[in-house]
Order: C-alpha cells, then sequence, then structure tokens
C-alpha cells in the first residue's frame, strides 16, 4: 500500500510506511547516509502531511519490520493493549499530536495510554512536532522507578554519576567520585564504564561501589557497564550486582549485533532480581525491583547495517518497546556519542534528544539524557547547553555528572557536576529525595538543599574516600 500528499503542482508518492515515516524525518546525516531522508524541504512537508492523515489504527497491521523475521516486532504487536488504546483508536497521527497538546493529556491519562501505544505511533507523531511540542508533552509524562530511592518525581532532577578512568585506577575513580559527591551528584546511579571487560577488574570495581554505598548507607545504586553476560558472570561469582546494563537497539539484527537477544534480558533480570537487593520503602512495604539499565542511540542499527530499511529515529523509538518489556530504572539516550556520520551538527543532536525523550516517555520509561557530543561533530558547548535546558524542562529523570564535563576514558563531551546545578538553580529542582536527605545528614548540603561546597572531605565521608583511594 503507497501514501501520496499534493504540494502545489506536484503529488509526491511514497511506497510503503518505512519509506513515508523515513521521508517524514526531520534531517539527519545518518538518514542521508542511508538513502532514506526526503531529497528536499517540499518533499519533506509532503510525507509530513501524509502522514498527519494517516489512522493511528494503521501501525497495527503495518509493521515495518516483518513480523516473522524480527522478535521485536513480535514484542511490539504481541503486547499492544487494546483496551488501553482505545480512548485515541479512532485518531489519526495529527488529530494525535493535537489531543497529546491538550488538556485531556496529563499526566495520569498518558501513564494509563502508554501500554496501547507502540513505538512507530510515537515515533510517528514525534515527526510532526516543533520543539515545543516535544518539550510541552513530555513534561505531562511521569514516570517513576524505585531501586533504593525514587527517581522521576515531579520537581526532580537526578545524576548518574559518571567516575571513569583510562586504567580503571582507583584513585582516580575515588577523585572523581569525590568530586561529584560534594556536588550532589550519583543520585540515580554511581555508573562507572570499565576500561576493560575483564570479569576480574568489573568484580573489583562492583565491590568498591558496594563498599562505598553500604558502609554510609547511600540511597543511590551502582553500576559497572559490561556486556550482560559479564555482569551474569558477576553475580554467580557472587559480586554485589544492583543493576544490569546492556546497549539496546531496535531490531533483533542489530540486538544480535550486540551479542543480545530478549531471552538473554531476561534472564539477567531475573538473576538480579533474586538478589533481592532493592531497599525496602516504607510507603508500601515492597522492595524496589526496578534492577535494569539500558542505554540507546540513534544510528546504532544503520551502523551495523539492521536497520531494514527504517529511519534511524523510528528504530530508535523501537529500542523503547524492548525497555519497556524489562521495567528499568533508567534508560538513557546517548544522543551525540555515535557520532556526525548519523547526527551531523548541533541542531540534529538537539532534535534527537528531544525526540528521544518524548518518545520514551510516552511509552512509559524513565527517560534520561547523555547531553553530548564527540570531538569531531559539528557541536560545541553551546549547543550542548541549549538541549540540557530543554530536556530539564521537560521532566527528563536524569543526565549525566562527569568531571568536567569531560569523559578521559570514553573520549567525548557530556555535562558536568555544575551543570547538573546550574539546571536546579535555574528550574528549582532537587535531587531524589531520599538521597538528598542524605547529602544533608552527610553534611553535604544545607537544609533546603543548598550545597556546602567544602574546600575538606565533609568528617562522615572522608574515611571512606580514604580507604577507596589507597593502594
Amino acid at each position: 500500500m503507497g501514501f501520496q500528499h499534493r504540494v502545489g503542482a506536484q503529488t509526491y508518492r511514497f511506497d510503503d510506511l518505512r519509506t513515508l515515516l523515513a521521508r517524514a524525518s526531520p534531517a539527519r546525516s545518518g538518514d542521508q547516509l542511508a538513502g532514506l531522508a526526503a531529497a528536499s524541504r517540499q518533499e519533506r512537508v509532503a510525507a509530513q502531511m501524509a502522514l498527519a492523515e494517516l489512522p493511528l489504527a494503521h501501525f497495527l497491521n503495518d509493521a515495518v519490520v516483518p513480523y516473522e523475521d524480527d522478535e521485536v516486532t513480535r514484542l511490539i504487536m504481541d503486547t499492544h493493549d487494546a483496551a488501553a488504546f482505545a480512548p485515541v483508536a479512532h485518531l489519526t497521527v495529527g488529530d494525535f499530536r493535537n489531543w497529546l497538546l491538550g488538556d485531556a493529556a496529563q499526566a495520569a491519562s498518558l501513564s494509563a495510554l502508554a501500554p496501547g501505544l507502540t513505538p512507530e505511533m510515537v515515533a510517528a507523531v514525534s515527526k510532526l512536532c516543533r520543539v515545543q511540542d516535544l518539550t510541552l508533552i513530555a513534561r505531562k509524562c511521569r514516570v517513576l522507578t524505585r531501586f533504593r530511592n525514587t527517581l522521576g518525581l515531579p520537581g526532580r532532577l537526578a545524576t548518574r554519576l559518571q567516575p571513569n578512568h583510562p586504567t580503571d585506577d582507583l584513585a582516580g575513580i575515588a577523585a572523581s567520585l569525590l568530586d561529584g559527591l560534594l556536588m550532589g551528584s550519583g543520585d540515580a546511579v554511581i555508573g562507572i564504564n570499565p576500561a576493560t571487560d575483564n570479569l576480574p577488574q568489573v568484580v573489583r570495581l562492583l565491590t568498591m561501589l558496594d563498599e562505598l554505598i553500604q558502609r554510609y548507607a547511600m540511597p543511590t545504586q551502582s553500576c559497572v557497564l559490561t556486556h550482560v553476560t559479564n555482569t551474569l558472570q558477576a553475580m554467580e561469582r557472587g559480586a554485589p550486582v544492583d543493576l544490569v546494563f546492556q546497549s539496546i537497539a531496535g531490531t533483533e539484527a542489530a540486538n544480535r549485533s550486540f551479542g543480545i537477544h530478549l531471552g538473554l534480558l531476561a534472564e539477567a533480570q531475573a538473576a538480579a532480581l533474586s538478589l533481592q537487593r532493592g531497599a525496602l520503602f516504607e510507603d508500601n512495604g515492597q522492595r524496589g525491583r526496578h534492577v535494569m539499565y539500558f542505554e540507546t542511540g540513534q544510528g546504532s542499527a544503520l551502523s551495523a547495517d539492521a536497520h531494514h530499511g527504517c529511519d534511524q529515529q523510528t528504530i530508535e523509538a523501537r529500542a523503547y518497546a524492548v525497555a519497556r518489556r524489562f521495567e528499568p530504572l533508567l534508560v538513557n539516550t546517548v544522543v551525540g556519542f555515535i557520532g556526525p556520520e548519523y547526527l551531523y551538527n548541533g541542531k540534529q543532536i538537539l532534535r534527537a534528544g528531544l525526540e528521544d525523550h518524548f518518545c520514551g516517555k510516552l511509552l512509559g520509561l524513565p527517560m534520561g539524557c547523555d547531553v553530548c557530543f564527540t570531538n569531531h561533530a559539528e557541536a560545541d558547548a553551546d549547543d550542548m547547553d541549549a538541549l540540557l535546558t530543554l530536556l530539564c524542562s521537560a521532566g527528563v529523570n536524569f543526565i549525566m555528572g562527569v568531571p568536567g564535563a569531560d569523559d578521559i576514558m570514553l573520549n567525548y563531551q557530556s555535562t558536568s557536576f555544575h551543570d547538573a546545578l546550574a539546571m536546579r538553580q535555574l528550574l528549582g529542582l532537587q535531587p531524589a529525595p531520599e538521597y538528598q536527605a542524605w547529602l544533608q545528614r552527610m553534611g553535604v548540603s544545607e537544609p533546603g538543599g543548598a550545597l556546602r561546597l567544602a574546600r575538606t572531605l565533609p568528617p562522615a565521608l572522608a574515611p571512606a574516600i580514604q580507604r577507596l583511594s589507597s593502594p
């Protein structure tokens, strides 16, 4: 089945749903590289107008990646909640955008709707949205998750404390940890990208982080961002694993290129849940059960030649269906990390970050964003400040905290501890409530949240940092 729309004297035709979605996508270098992008602005507008007229229900009968060939498509179709979809089932994509901007779309109704939406639906509507639409709609979505603290509450902005080191040197990691803790970072997770996937080193890092968290009763969680199979082996060895990390993508073939499949993720989730390391929350008597941490990025499927002729933003949204299946604590779109081959400049990175956050939140995910760029991209810190401010206005659950915004192990530019402080001050945001109370108990912050920014270690934390940094 084809689609068409007339603009002026010319009629534009689109052979199938994949082509229509790709041509309607705002310009980005990855789609141009793949030969999928609109050839002109006029063609893009024609595709967007045709897409606006398409019924949402069409997406339930027209898979962009064949059902029989792809377990992600089967997951999307087989778990679709028709009852949740019913309130918007009669709408076109354009009407759905208007509904999302209207008063009927509020936190409760959007939460109830999420299981009824497919990734392709939310990708489609995002292509019709302006930047302010992406921001306004995402701000309405609230997704709360828990492990040792509560993330995603209104008026809160969490951070991942990212103390990476190019040789995994404990003294270097401890210095970054101290820097972040003194600036209120770390409530989303203390997460280390190891310099090597060597299993003994992974266990060593997990043990170090756990010692710090347990000794000082820190209401946060740790993660070593190694491959899921390494984490499974670490758990088998008795390592103190809080969160299971894995990069994921939106097609079975792309996930296979990462060395994963849905069954493997389910095995890892079950193993982590069996450890029962989450806190017991007094308000409901339940233990924190969100044990997965996923990262994604537009262009990953294309780089693996596993995109099935789909545009990179639609495939990215499909990765969120994978994430949703496993009820993660955190989902992080590492938006500019993959490089200018897929997002060429600051304008494309900004748009992609807002799209990813919008799509993930509509699908019911606890979205964070690594507001970042590589050194060979046509982007700079001003571009990242703009995206960061928009995301925090849109209610992003968490951002990165990297010393000086410069990750010396991964060699890219991200957001600093200072950036999070600036956003909290600018927008009146606070850390997760349990973590905020802990910062006060440790003498890092004053009642009310103001940081002391001491030149010397708070007495309560000094022994921990000194021990971690010793040979």
